[in-house]
């Protein structure tokens, strides 16, 4: 792929990396990201990933822009209150880069389309706050032979990790690290619990950077590492992860085969984080 004068002055700080130059340049542009969620993980990985010059951003997200989104959710403005969270991600992706090609999914991600959705990208990062929608996305995910880049946050805190168990032995999914999802009500949303919002943009920055990693084929995979973040100390945790040879999905004997075990009619937004 050649580059254009202005691609040339666009991604230069990318170019003079080692690690990327123009072949990892022209990968980026080729490759496709499916972002679930529009809201606090996904405006950094909106942003970054426009800025990154990845080709095509997939945005599954059937929320509408709030006030109360705009403390952490920096891909909207007062501008965008009242309207659909994929088109105001669209248009600030559009001012940022039109290089990149942007598909907006105004829908719940749903046992019904998740299939379809995930095989349609290279990578898939997953921005929701609900443990259905986590669980939804993993196993599509394993199922589809797609990798994951999955972040969650709240209060002062943040978790990180890649999960391709599709790749073969060593390679955890969620599953294999949360077996199930908790008992509703046991732990708070952001709603209910609160979240600094400078939190938003520290773990999905961090997410950003990893799916980049994996899209480019470089550094060293997140696969069987979990990260864990206290903002309030200022420390970063690293547990290393193993796959769980019983784990209902990727195990040895697994019983998840389809989607047809998740709850197709949850009423749970797929990102208001």
């Amino acid at each position: 792929m050649s580059f254009d004068e202005s691609q040339i002055e666009r991604y230069a700080r990318h170019i003079i990396l080692q690690e990327v130059g123009g072949p990892g340049q022209a990968k980026l542009l080729a490759s496709s990201v499916l972002v679930v969620g529009a809201g606090g993980l996904g405006s950094p990985l909106l942003l970054y990933l426009a800025a990154a010059g990845v080709g095509r951003l997939g945005i599954v997200d059937d929320d509408r822009v709030s006030l109360s989104n705009l403390q952490r959710q920096v891909i909207h403005n007062n501008d965008a209150l009242g309207t659909a969270k994929v088109d105001s991600a669209e248009r600030a992706i559009a001012a940022i880069n039109p290089d990149v090609e942007v598909v907006t999914h105004k829908e719940r991600l749903t046992a019904e389309n998740a299939m379809d959705l995930v095989s349609a990208y290279d990578v898939v990062a997953d921005g929701s706050d609900n443990f259905a929608t986590r669980f939804l996305v993993n196993d599509a995910c394993y199922l589809a032979q797609r990798t994951l880049v999955s972040a969650a946050i709240l209060r002062f805190d943040g978790q990180l990790s890649t999960f391709k168990a599709h790749a073969g032995e060593g390679h955890p999914c969620y599953r294999c690290i949360f077996r199930e999802p908790p008992p509703p009500g046991l732990i708070p949303s952001c709603a209910e619990g609160g979240i600094l919002g400078a939190i938003a943009g520290s773990m999905g920055s961090l997410q950003t950077t990893e799916v980049l990693k994996e899209l480019l084929g470089i550094g060293d995979s997140l696969s069987g590492t979990l990260i864990i973040y206290d903002a309030l100390s200022a420390t970063f945790r690293n547990v290393r992860v193993k796959p769980d040879p019983s784990c209902p999905l990727c195990g040895e004997n697994p019983t998840i085969t389809d989607l047809t075990s998740h709850n197709a009619s949850a009423r749970e937004s797929c990102a208001v984080t």
